[in-house]
């Protein structure tokens, strides 16, 4: 092949590899958008696990080319795994690049689907099982390290007493629960935990967390979509709140302290490089606080001791370089 040929079919290959990726080398173009599908129990809004996924997702979208290169389509509220389980199918029907089931309950019907769409991508959490499929991808939160945190500075600022409202002792909701409770023990305080068994009963966890105030606690945590009526309750009562999966203050600024918030985009933008590398699966990952997928974030409307600042700030520290264990796992 002559010299000016060969620049010239190089150039080509550039060229159709460039319109592939997207101008700006990423993931989609304006003409052959890449299509993300995410189904979630709760609303897309809940400031905690549903709405974590959403805002991960609308971060990739903005990394990657905006809108026109990667489109978006949030089912939330799917609380019935059978309705979740048509909407995944559906969407990978319509073709979708990547379909996320976020939630653990879904993972039943995720094992079912996938073999049926083996040119699809498929993603599940929070867990790390891919069920030996290539074309399902698991991740997971270490949530027990943020737990752990936030339990050192509940500990610094509670009298003695700290409640727990869990929703079902499962995936990252145990995790978050046991280091709380380990971190928060590991300064001296009484830690109780009241597991509703549900992830979604509001009022159920209001009672919890009335139950908790009862009890003598002047400090209350709480994980996944129900923990509105705790929180509720909290600030009637005048008690402290920690957060979990997304940044809670805006529900009560004036008691919140701290919430550790989940940084999806993290893992799902390695899912994209390897879905673009034409791997569709077979691989789980975390998010952590080394990784910058868990993220202490304080409320900057709580007047919180420098000291207790100090705490956690050693504490997150301790874990990344391993001097501090969570005591979970």
């Amino acid at each position: 092949m002559k010299p000016r040929i060969a620049l010239l079919a190089a150039l080509t290959a550039f060229a159709l590899v460039a319109a592939a990726c997207g101008d700006d080398g990423g993931i989609g173009s304006a003409d052959d958008p890449f299509r993300i599908a995410v189904v979630a129990p709760s609303a897309a809004n809940d400031l905690a696990f549903s709405q974590s996924i959403v805002e991960a997702l609308e971060v990739i979208q903005e990394e990657n080319g905006g809108a026109e290169a990667v489109e978006i389509a949030v089912t939330d509220g799917t609380f019935v795994v059978e309705d979740a389980a048509n909407t995944l199918r559906a969407y990978a029907n319509d073709g979708y690049d990547l379909v996320i089931a976020h939630g653990s309950q879904y993972g039943g019907s995720l094992q079912e689907i996938a073999p049926d769409f083996p040119d699809t991508a498929f993603a599940w959490g929070t867990a790390g099982d891919t069920f030996g499929l290539d074309n399902v991808f698991a991740y997971e939160a270490a949530s027990d390290e943020g737990g752990y945190v936030l339990g050192v500075m509940a500990a610094a600022l509670s009298s003695g007493t700290i409640g727990v409202v869990g929703p079902i002792e499962v995936g990252d909701a145990a995790l978050y629960v046991d280091g709380f409770k380990n971190g928060a023990e590991s300064g001296g305080a009484t830690v109780n935990v009241n597991y509703i068994g549900s992830f979604s009963d509001v009022a159920l966890a209001a009672e919890a967390a009335q139950a908790q105030i009862a009890s003598g606690a002047d400090v209350l945590s709480g994980t996944a979509q129900m923990v509105v009526g705790a929180i509720g309750v909290a600030e009637g009562a005048g008690a402290l709140w920690f957060g979990t999966q997304a940044n809670q203050t805006e529900l009560a600024p004036s008691i919140v302290v701290a919430s550790q918030v989940y940084h999806w985009e993290v893992v799902l933008q390695d899912i994209l490089d390897l879905i673009q590398d034409g791997t569709l699966g077979g691989q789980s990952f975390v998010i952590d606080l080394d990784n910058g997928g868990e993220v202490i974030e304080y409320n900057d409307g709580y007047d919180l001791p420098g000291d207790v600042k100090d705490l956690a700030e050693d504490a997150i520290s301790g874990i990344k370089d391993g001097s501090v264990s969570t005591g979970v796992g």
